[in-house]
């Protein structure tokens, strides 16, 4: 085997991990949106986090979770999803609490 066929042989092989890592597609984006406070909504993103682990979804393995809290300023809202559309995000999640108190009809 002559030099320089050893070299890119040598080459190619220190390569190849890189590109295998390279090909791996990035886990998906889900941002979660809720007017509440972290304090206020924490049972349901206890409750959407077991959601997604039903089909197989682990936050942190193969899912990426955001959580965005407004925590009552509901003018942040448009700018925020704005930013998660404009990324990309593969789901967004938006719980809005009732103000009132009554159930939507």
């Amino acid at each position: 085997m002559k030099r320089r066929q050893f070299i890119t042989l040598l080459g190619g092989a220190a390569a190849w991990p890189l590109a295998t890592r390279a090909q791996k597609a990035a886990a998906p984006v889900v941002g979660f949106v809720t007017s509440r406070s972290l304090d206020g909504s924490a049972r349901h993103a206890a409750a959407f986090t077991k959601g997604l682990s039903e089909p197989g979804y682990v936050e942190g393995q193969n899912v990426v979770v955001e959580y965005h809290w407004l925590s009552g300023q509901n003018d942040r809202l448009p700018a925020l999803m704005a930013d998660l559309v404009r990324r990309r995000v593969a789901v967004i999640r938006l719980h809005r609490s009732n103000p009132q108190g009554r159930e939507a009809g």
